[in-house]
């Protein structure tokens, strides 16, 4: 891998329903290094069926998470201000449509991979595709995919995913990444749940993931940082940081000096009799005294 991976900010429902706090995500991931910013849209009954909700009352109260559909052009807004591309993911079909006019990708959530006519409605807007794989089996990845293509969507990256809230190291299985990739042949991601910076580094590195996605905080204050999947900025700004500093560290492979080194090579113990520097250089030498 030669670039940075896209990185993705997962806002999910750390806005707290409030205005003011989700522009703040938007200019807070652009200063930090994110490309994009992500948010879902849903209201609790387009997630669970009615037999659910009516006897939990947990269930209900994820009503709390959801964002005001009236926040999303203003948030379009803001990533344009910025810089940061905007994407959504959507959980019922008849948000797609108002949401079209204003995100620059889609979301496909990992919960809902195996919904046909979710994939076909998001196919057909002809934006890029994000689509998460947690919990599925290499045949309904292929199912997914088949379904997106049937519907000529072109532009899609997979992410493979752990849906683990945190999901520890031992269990991200990064190497599925490339899995993924030899069996599609589209780009792949890693959509982090780990707070780890070594897991993504290794998903970079090692596995070439072409996309990051993690879940992003504020202040831990958000609905959903208790669990421990979510990163602060000044954590995950400095893996972004790194990561990219790390990408620039292979070179060409040769083995040669860099320019940096040359003007020490003369510094080198003479091999005539092991001291510092060549005998070139000690006649020349002009010393402070």
């Amino acid at each position: 891998m030669s670039k940075k991976p896209y990185f993705i900010a997962e806002v999910s429902s750390n806005h707290n329903q409030d205005l003011n706090r989700a522009l703040r995500f938007v200019s807070i991931a652009a200063d930090i290094g994110f490309d994009a910013i992500k948010f879902q849209l849903f209201t609790t009954e387009d997630l669970f069926d009615r037999s659910i909700l009516s006897r939990s009352k947990a269930h209900r109260s994820r009503s709390r998470y959801e964002l005001p559909p009236e926040f999303i052009p203003k948030i379009a807004h803001q990533c344009e201000k910025v810089g940061l591309d905007f994407g959504v993911t959507p959980f019922s079909l008849e948000d797609i449509s108002f949401l079209d006019r204003y995100v620059d990708f889609f979301k496909v959530a990992s919960y809902e991979l195996l919904w046909r006519d979710l994939l076909g409605a998001v196919a057909r807007t002809s934006k890029p595709l994000v689509v998460s794989t947690g919990m599925a089996t290499m045949p309904e990845v292929t199912g997914a995919i088949a379904t997106l293509q049937d519907y000529s969507a072109s532009n899609i990256t997979l992410l493979h995913c752990v849906s683990a809230y945190p999901t520890p190291g031992a269990d991200a299985n990064l190497a599925a990444i490339e899995t993924l990739r030899q069996h599609k042949k589209i780009p792949v991601g890693w959509s982090d749940h780990s707070r780890n910076p070594g897991v993504i580094y290794r998903a970079v590195h090692r596995w070439s993931a072409a996309m990051v996605e993690v879940h992003l905080d504020l202040d831990g204050e958000g609905r959903e940082y208790a669990p421990g999947h979510c990163w602060l900025p000044s954590e995950i700004g400095e893996v972004i940081a790194s990561v990219g500093a790390g990408l620039d560290a292979d070179g060409s492979g040769e083995k040669a000096p860099v320019e940096r080194e040359r003007a020490d090579r003369d510094w080198r113990a003479d091999p005539s009799d092991g001291l510092r520097p060549m005998r070139h250089m000690r006649a020349k030498f002009v010393g402070d005294e």
